[in-house]
Protein backbone atom coordinates (compact mmCIF):
# COMPACT_ATOMS: atom_id res chain seq x y z
CA UNK A 1 0.00 0.00 0.00
CA UNK A 2 1.23 3.12 -0.99
CA UNK A 3 2.63 6.00 2.11
CA UNK A 4 -0.03 8.48 1.81
CA UNK A 5 2.10 11.80 0.94
CA UNK A 6 -0.37 14.22 1.77
CA UNK A 7 -0.27 12.94 5.49
CA UNK A 8 3.49 12.37 5.78
CA UNK A 9 4.04 16.37 4.57
CA UNK A 10 1.50 17.50 7.16
CA UNK A 11 3.33 15.09 10.13
CA UNK A 12 6.61 16.22 9.43
CA UNK A 13 5.52 20.36 9.03
CA UNK A 14 3.76 19.36 12.59
CA UNK A 15 6.83 18.23 14.04
CA UNK A 16 8.89 21.09 13.19
CA UNK A 17 6.08 23.14 13.88
CA UNK A 18 5.49 21.51 17.46
CA UNK A 19 9.07 21.12 18.52
CA UNK A 20 11.07 24.11 17.71
CA UNK A 21 11.39 27.24 19.91
CA UNK A 22 13.23 30.18 19.03
CA UNK A 23 11.48 30.95 15.33
CA UNK A 24 13.22 29.95 12.02
CA UNK A 25 17.08 29.84 12.58
CA UNK A 26 16.35 27.37 15.22
CA UNK A 27 14.21 25.10 13.18
CA UNK A 28 17.05 24.65 10.39
CA UNK A 29 18.69 21.49 11.86
CA UNK A 30 14.83 19.91 12.73
CA UNK A 31 14.14 20.87 8.72
CA UNK A 32 17.13 19.66 7.59
CA UNK A 33 17.15 16.38 9.29
CA UNK A 34 13.73 15.53 8.47
CA UNK A 35 13.19 16.77 5.01
CA UNK A 36 16.81 15.83 3.90
CA UNK A 37 18.18 13.37 5.96
CA UNK A 38 15.09 10.88 7.07
CA UNK A 39 12.68 11.30 3.62
CA UNK A 40 14.91 12.00 1.04
CA UNK A 41 12.99 14.70 -0.62
CA UNK A 42 15.39 17.38 -1.06
CA UNK A 43 19.21 16.77 -1.22
CA UNK A 44 21.64 18.78 0.34
CA UNK A 45 22.44 21.62 -2.51
CA UNK A 46 18.23 21.57 -3.10
CA UNK A 47 18.35 22.11 0.44
CA UNK A 48 20.44 25.20 0.55
CA UNK A 49 18.89 26.76 -2.34
CA UNK A 50 15.53 26.22 -0.95
CA UNK A 51 16.28 27.66 2.66
CA UNK A 52 17.85 30.84 0.30
CA UNK A 53 14.69 30.93 -1.08
CA UNK A 54 12.67 30.89 2.06
CA UNK A 55 14.99 33.55 4.07
CA UNK A 56 14.68 35.86 0.97
CA UNK A 57 10.77 35.57 1.11
CA UNK A 58 8.39 37.54 3.10
CA UNK A 59 7.25 35.41 5.56
CA UNK A 60 7.88 32.55 8.37
CA UNK A 61 10.64 30.10 7.07
CA UNK A 62 9.27 26.93 8.22
CA UNK A 63 6.08 28.02 6.19
CA UNK A 64 8.01 29.08 3.18
CA UNK A 65 9.80 25.48 3.35
CA UNK A 66 6.88 23.50 3.73
CA UNK A 67 5.54 25.34 0.56
CA UNK A 68 8.95 24.58 -1.11
CA UNK A 69 8.87 21.64 -0.09
CA UNK A 70 5.20 20.20 -0.48
CA UNK A 71 5.31 21.70 -4.18
CA UNK A 72 8.38 19.53 -4.94
CA UNK A 73 6.90 16.80 -3.79
CA UNK A 74 3.40 16.80 -4.46
CA UNK A 75 2.16 19.88 -6.01
CA UNK A 76 -0.07 22.94 -5.31
CA UNK A 77 -1.84 20.74 -2.42
CA UNK A 78 1.49 19.57 -0.95
CA UNK A 79 2.26 22.61 -0.36
CA UNK A 80 -1.09 24.06 1.29
CA UNK A 81 -0.63 20.71 3.42
CA UNK A 82 2.84 21.21 4.14
CA UNK A 83 2.05 24.93 5.22
CA UNK A 84 -1.10 23.76 7.46
CA UNK A 85 1.07 21.47 9.20
CA UNK A 86 3.68 23.95 10.18
CA UNK A 87 1.51 26.61 11.04
CA UNK A 88 -1.15 24.71 13.03
CA UNK A 89 1.64 23.65 15.95
CA UNK A 90 1.86 27.35 16.74
CA UNK A 91 -2.07 28.47 16.15
CA UNK A 92 -2.82 25.90 18.84
CA UNK A 93 0.13 26.77 21.67
CA UNK A 94 -0.73 30.06 20.93
CA UNK A 95 -4.34 29.39 21.79
CA UNK A 96 -3.75 27.43 24.77
CA UNK A 97 -1.02 29.80 25.91
CA UNK A 98 -3.16 32.97 25.75
CA UNK A 99 -5.72 30.53 28.20
CA UNK A 100 -3.58 29.54 30.23
CA UNK A 101 -0.57 32.54 31.25
CA UNK A 102 -2.51 35.19 32.04
CA UNK A 103 -2.19 34.29 35.55
CA UNK A 104 1.30 33.18 35.36
CA UNK A 105 2.92 35.53 33.09
CA UNK A 106 4.67 37.39 36.14
CA UNK A 107 5.82 34.75 38.12
CA UNK A 108 9.65 33.72 38.79
CA UNK A 109 9.38 30.42 37.21
CA UNK A 110 8.16 31.91 33.77
CA UNK A 111 10.06 34.71 33.55
CA UNK A 112 13.43 32.04 34.17
CA UNK A 113 12.72 29.63 31.80
CA UNK A 114 12.39 32.07 29.43
CA UNK A 115 15.43 33.57 30.13
CA UNK A 116 17.48 30.10 30.20
CA UNK A 117 15.85 29.41 26.72
CA UNK A 118 17.69 32.30 24.76
CA UNK A 119 21.19 31.19 25.57
CA UNK A 120 19.74 27.22 23.33
CA UNK A 121 18.27 29.58 21.10
CA UNK A 122 21.45 31.46 20.08
CA UNK A 123 23.50 27.53 20.52
CA UNK A 124 20.86 26.16 18.07
CA UNK A 125 21.42 28.90 15.67
CA UNK A 126 24.80 29.42 15.75
CA UNK A 127 25.24 24.95 15.29
CA UNK A 128 22.81 25.28 12.03
CA UNK A 129 25.09 28.04 10.26
CA UNK A 130 28.32 26.40 10.87
CA UNK A 131 26.40 23.30 9.82
CA UNK A 132 25.17 24.98 6.53
CA UNK A 133 28.66 26.39 6.15
CA UNK A 134 29.98 22.93 6.17
CA UNK A 135 27.71 21.36 4.11
CA UNK A 136 27.97 23.96 1.18
CA UNK A 137 31.87 23.69 1.20
CA UNK A 138 32.18 27.40 1.27
CA UNK A 139 35.64 28.97 2.09
CA UNK A 140 37.05 31.49 3.92
CA UNK A 141 36.89 34.16 1.69
CA UNK A 142 33.11 33.51 0.73
CA UNK A 143 32.66 33.45 4.49
CA UNK A 144 33.90 36.73 4.92
CA UNK A 145 31.04 38.28 3.29
CA UNK A 146 28.08 37.22 5.25
CA UNK A 147 30.17 38.27 8.40
CA UNK A 148 30.99 41.32 7.26
CA UNK A 149 27.60 42.08 6.62
CA UNK A 150 26.35 40.78 9.86
CA UNK A 151 28.85 42.43 11.90
CA UNK A 152 27.75 46.23 10.06
CA UNK A 153 23.91 44.96 10.33
CA UNK A 154 24.60 44.30 14.00
CA UNK A 155 26.84 47.71 14.93
CA UNK A 156 25.95 50.26 12.93
CA UNK A 157 22.55 52.04 11.91
CA UNK A 158 22.30 50.39 8.42
CA UNK A 159 19.14 48.76 8.23
CA UNK A 160 19.50 44.81 7.51
CA UNK A 161 16.99 45.31 4.20
CA UNK A 162 19.30 47.75 2.72
CA UNK A 163 22.16 45.89 3.58
CA UNK A 164 20.83 42.70 1.98
CA UNK A 165 19.77 45.52 -1.24
CA UNK A 166 23.40 46.47 -1.59
CA UNK A 167 25.25 43.08 -1.01
CA UNK A 168 22.79 41.59 -4.12
CA UNK A 169 23.79 44.83 -6.39
CA UNK A 170 27.59 44.46 -5.15
CA UNK A 171 27.12 40.31 -5.82
CA UNK A 172 25.27 40.77 -9.61
CA UNK A 173 28.29 43.37 -10.51
CA UNK A 174 31.04 41.42 -9.00
CA UNK A 175 29.32 38.17 -10.92
CA UNK A 176 29.20 40.15 -14.05
CA UNK A 177 32.63 41.25 -13.94
CA UNK A 178 34.36 37.61 -13.29
CA UNK A 179 32.22 36.26 -16.52
CA UNK A 180 33.18 39.11 -18.79
CA UNK A 181 36.55 38.56 -17.42
CA UNK A 182 36.01 34.77 -18.24
CA UNK A 183 34.26 34.80 -21.62
CA UNK A 184 37.58 37.38 -22.07
CA UNK A 185 40.62 34.93 -21.49
CA UNK A 186 38.54 31.89 -23.26
CA UNK A 187 38.70 34.58 -26.60
CA UNK A 188 42.49 35.39 -26.21
CA UNK A 189 43.35 31.35 -25.93
CA UNK A 190 41.14 30.63 -29.53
Amino acid sequence: MKKNIYLELFLVFFKIGAFTIGGGYVMIPLIKDAIVDKKKWLDNEEFVDGLAIAQSAPGILAVNTAIITGNKIAGLFGAIVGTLGAILPSFLMILALVTFLSGVRDSKIFISFFNGVKPVTVSLILISVVKMIKSTKMKLKTAIIPLGVGLIVAYTFISPIIAIIVTMVLANIYLRKSHENKDEEKGGKE
